[in-house]
């Protein structure tokens, strides 16, 4: 019979277990927390052992089952920590999750046992009792977790492996990141280490046949192996070397080597990856047996057939090892034939080289540091923008060198001691394929594991050119999105630095500055810069656009430093038509003439504001601007007060008046009320009129442009000016300037809109030489100005002034207004008819008509026939009667401004054609309209004009309808001239009584007056 052990016995050798297990767990160097948790426990109860032991306890069956349960869980958490003693600390961190549960669950199964225990013994005293009560409880209701940051990394490793993420990059980060975890330095020795301590596990898993842990922690491997500490440099080269020396026997034209037969899988007659033993020695592809082979319920060895004995299988290392070693070999072959292929420069060539480079680092990532070793990545680095190949190949050289470089910083290292970003920078203005492989490339090279790499960007930035083609990248429509999006990225990178902000500014890139200018610290200085650059009208309209206006407008309500600076950059802003609105609808304005008439402001700050008012008025948006944040408009007429008060402070500088003056005359030209206004409320006349005088030629030339808008409601005041010495002369001098035409328009206007009554002053133009100024301006000025020279020369051509007229007319001004029938001005085209009316008034008493003598035969053959002229009976020329057949064209072009169907003009050519008519003998001047095709135009007038142009329409018919005349036109007119009878009234009925008048000419002079009769008409005379 079996001696049992004493319980006493057993309570010694448990306490003596549970203080070496505590021991062991202090030697775990992963998750000490949990396991110093489960020393902890197993501390609380080594004491109660001990006191027990002096206790002759219940030897009951009952007792010892519940101390052997007790003993056996404290072997299980022995166990537990002598399985993670010793293991590598990655392997550690990635099992975190379970090791924490395992640590969880023993701790709960003592504590179970120990409640069991207490259930057996109630001889145990109650101060124990309730101290293992205790103890109990608390591990029956361990909770452990472990620490957040380490399951956060095991998340990103097992996504990464489920998303098949086995790149570089994503290896040196994940291993990175282990490392970190963990307290292991990232050098390829301690990594070396980490990763033989997985392979250990795998190996041992593949012993237990624990597949699916296999498969994880092969993946493991090759993730972390893939990373660039995981390999030892110089022993990468090493073995470079040692294979390359061995294919040194093959022929140089030999681009692969055959495998041996024993390297391929009997299965699927491939070269194997994973070959494995079975027992009768044959070897095949792991996958293949236990998938294709064994899944579909085979017995037999699967290259000789005969019955399995024994279905296990092991790994074939040796096999495993020649074929990496095969595989090896030809890496080398393959790298040797792509550097000959590299050097011959040959497109086809070079294309077959850089599908073979990029196929070796797809293939094995160690091929990324061979490629390099093998000096393929320097070969292809000195390629780059050399013109050696063409686009397309020069594409494929980018895209290749991304793949070799990416995720390795080794390489990248080689590519920027290659010069490769100075090689790389001209490719980004390329054809779009070749600048988004060049971007793409330049992306992976500035980018590490920690984010940019400071050093290689700061290199970019140094290079000429480079920030602007970044620009070109990211503006340029015809490049794709994720390029652009990349370009932008680096170049927000760069402007991390302020010159680098200036730089991208100045090829109209403007992003990172304006964000600088938000930033308080550097805004002042950002704007400063901004201000020396060459603003052009596509970079203030880029300015506005991406949001410049709001923070100079915060600056411009900041401290004087802020003011000034952000002022000037508002002006020259505030040039461009969108930037106006912008500027408005924020309160710009407002602010504007706040700052500016404000009493205490400085004078830095006033000639700024003045000058953006008058930017906000120009270019004809007059007052369109002049509205509070909310788009109601301000209250001017103390603007314009204010303006013009500027003019007479003599403390005010030319840089405040010329600008306030630029202001006012383009408030005053929207405004016909505020002309008024400035006119008549603000002495704005006698304010302007003293700035003829003004030493500034600009200042007066605003002066005379803002005269000829006042003196259309106080010229008195102007003539009396003019007329003081020498002011006239400066009025011609005005008219004479042929290079402002703005001038010239506002001193023809002005002289337009003085009364033409002053007899004096047309004399003393004439005499300074004004009216041939105002010949000039009609002969070669801007339109504008030539319709306002056009309104001051009737001044000269008044009917009762028959010198001015002929001095006029001694310039040559009839083939210039003959010219000006013709031109889309309206106005012009109008004044032009009326002038030659006005020298066409007196050409019949001009005339000189000689009188029928009796004729004499003896003198027929030696008098000279007189030329008559057929509208005015007399001998006619334009310089001596101002005849208007005489100048070319003159009719013609008249009655063309009848058939344009015009009523300004039509109006003008009408009064105009009737000077050729004479009352008391019509006959000649009514044959002439009719020679020259006006009689038919003037009838159609009565049907398409005004009121005012029927009438004079009439008027002419009046005339013009002689006996001779009726027979030729009476029944075109008759219809228009009997629904005129019958129509609308002009004022007291003239309009209908002169159609009447006109019908009864028809009428009388009709040869068959019974057929058309008017009834009653003879009532109306």
């Amino acid at each position: 019979m079996t001696e049992l052990i004493p319980i006493g016995t057993i309570l010694a050798l448990l306490s003596n277990q549970i203080m070496k297990t505590v021991q062991a767990a202090k030697d775990v160097v992963f998750e000490k927390e949990s396991f110093k948790i489960l020393a902890k426990h197993l501390l609380d109860i080594e004491p109660v052992l001990k006191e027990l032991e002096s206790h002759h306890l219940n030897d009951s069956p009952a007792t010892r089952q519940a101390l052997e349960s007790l003993e056996n869980d404290v072997k299980k958490a022995n166990n537990l920590v002598d399985k993670y003693k010793n293991r590598g600390r990655f392997y550690l961190l990635i099992k975190c999750r379970q090791i924490v549960n395992e640590i969880q669950d023993v701790t709960r199964e003592i504590g179970n046992a120990l409640a069991a225990f207490s259930l057996a013994n109630i001889e145990v005293r109650s101060g124990i009792s309730d101290q293992v009560n205790k103890i109990q409880n608390e591990m029956q209701r361990a909770q452990l977790e472990t620490a957040q940051s380490r399951v956060q990394i095991v998340d990103k490793l097992n996504q990464g492996l489920s998303d098949q993420v086995f790149d570089k990059e994503f290896a040196n980060d994940i291993l990175s990141e282990i490392a970190r975890a963990v307290g292991v330095p990232v050098e390829p020795s301690e990594i070396s280490k980490e990763i033989a301590s997985f392979k250990k596990e795998k190996e041992e898993a593949e012993d237990r046949k624990e597949r699916a842990e296999v498969l994880f922690l092969d993946q493991v491997i090759e993730l972390l192996s893939r990373a660039d500490a995981a390999s030892d440099y110089e022993e990468v080269r090493r073995q470079y070397f040692q294979r390359l020396d061995a294919v040194e026997k093959y022929d140089p034209r030999e681009e692969w080597i055959q495998p041996f037969r024993s390297f391929f899988c009997c299965i699927t007659g491939n070269v194997m990856v994973d070959p494995v033993s079975l027992c009768t020695g044959t070897t095949c592809e792991r996958a293949a047996l236990e998938e294709d082979w064994f899944g579909r319920g085979e017995e037999t060895d699967p290259e000789t057939g005969e019955i399995l004995w024994d279905f296990s299988y092991r790994p074939n290392i040796r096999v495993r090892q020649s074929i990496q070693e095969w595989r090896e070999l030809n890496y080398c072959v393959k790298i040797r034939s792509c550097k000959t292929k590299l050097i011959s420069h040959v497109d086809s060539l070079v294309e077959e080289a850089l599908d073979r480079m990029e196929e070796l680092v797809r293939e094995d990532s160690v091929n990324k540091d061979w490629v390099s070793i093998g000096g393929l990545t320097d070969l292809a680095v000195a390629m780059i923008g050399g013109g050696v190949v063409s686009e397309d190949v020069e594409n494929k050289l980018l895209v290749t060198l991304k793949e070799i470089i990416d995720g390795h910083e080794r390489n990248k290292a080689i590519f920027i001691e290659n010069h490769g970003i100075e090689k790389i920078v001209p490719c980004l203005q390329l054809d779009s394929s070749v600048s988004k492989a060049a971007i793409e490339l330049l992306y992976e090279v500035l980018r590490d594991r920690s984010g940019w790499n400071e050093g290689f960007c700061n290199t970019l930035s140094q290079q000429n050119e480079s920030i602007a083609f970044l620009v070109y990248l990211v503006k340029n429509p015809v490049h794709e999105t994720a390029a652009k999006k990349l370009a932008e990225e680096i170049l927000m990178k760069l402007c991390e630095v302020d010159e680098n902000v200036i730089q991208a500014a100045k090829v109209n890139y403007f992003r990172p500055l304006i964000d600088k200018v938000i930033q308080v610290p550097v805004r002042i200085s950002m704007v400063r810069e901004l201000l020396t650059m060459e603003l052009d009208e596509e970079k203030i309209e880029l300015l506005g656009e991406e949001g410049l206006i709001p923070p100079l407008l915060e600056m411009a309500s900041a401290n004087i430093e802020s003011k000034e600076v952000s002022l000037h950059a508002l002006v020259k802003l505030s040039t461009f038509h969108h930037n106006k609105r912008i500027f408005a609808s924020l309160g710009g304005t407002t602010l504007i003439l706040k700052l500016m008439f404000s009493s205490h402001m400085l004078a830095v700050v006033v000639p700024k504001c003045t000058e953006i008012l008058a930017n906000l008025s120009s270019n004809g948006d007059g007052i369109k601007y002049m509205v509070d944040q909310n788009g109601a408009h301000l209250e001017l007429e103390p603007v314009i007060t204010g303006l013009l008060s500027f003019q007479h402070n003599l403390n005010s500088l030319d840089v405040v008046r010329k600008p306030a003056l630029r202001a006012l005359l383009g408030i005053c030209r929207a405004e016909n009320g505020l002309v008024k206004s400035a006119v008549l409320s603000a002495s704005g006349v006698s304010v302007i009129l003293a700035l003829l005088d003004d030493s500034n030629q600009e200042i007066r030339e605003l002066a005379i442009n803002l005269l000829f808008l006042f003196s259309q409601h106080e010229p008195e005041g102007v003539v009396e000016y003019l007329m003081k010495p020498r002011r006239l002369e400066a009025l011609v001098g005005f008219l004479e300037n042929s290079d402002k035409g703005d001038v010239q328009m506002a001193a023809a206007g002005l002289l337009a809109n003085l009364p033409k009554s002053e007899t004096l002053l047309t004399e003393k133009l004439i005499e300074l030489g004004g009216l041939k100024a105002i010949v000039e301006i009609v002969r070669s000025g801007t339109i504008e100005a030539k319709e306002n020279a056009l309104s001051a020369l009737f001044r000269f051509t008044d009917p009762t002034n028959l010198e001015s007229q002929r001095i006029t007319v001694e310039l040559g001004v009839h083939p210039l207004l003959t010219s000006l029938l013709r031109v889309d001005s309206v106005t012009a085209s109008a004044r032009a008819a009326a002038l030659l009316g006005d020298l066409s008034m007196r050409t019949h008493e001009l005339s000189v008509v000689h009188p029928k003598k009796p004729r004499c035969l003896c003198f027929h053959f030696t008098r000279k026939r007189l030329s008559v002229c057929a509208a005015h009976g007399g001998e006619c020329s334009v310089g001596a009667t101002f005849c208007l057949l005489e100048a070319e064209g003159a009719l013609d072009r008249l009655v063309g401004l009848l058939e344009k169907k015009v009523d300004a003009t039509a109006y003008e050519a009408i009064q105009t054609l009737s000077t050729l008519v004479r009352e008391d003998s019509p006959q000649r001047g009514a044959h002439v309209l009719h020679e020259n095709g006006a009689v038919g135009p003037t009838i159609e007038v009565l049907r398409w004009g005004s009121e005012s142009l029927k009438g004079e329409a009439l008027s002419l018919l009046e005339k013009v309808f002689t006996r001779d005349m009726v027979e030729l036109y009476g029944s075109t007119a008759r219809l228009p001239l009997m629904q005129l009878t019958g129509g609308s009234f002009f004022e007291d009925g003239h309009l209908q009584r002169k159609a009447a008048k006109v019908l009864l000419l028809i009428e009388r002079y009709s040869r068959s007056s019974s057929t058309y009769s008017v009834t009653g008409l003879n009532n109306s005379f």
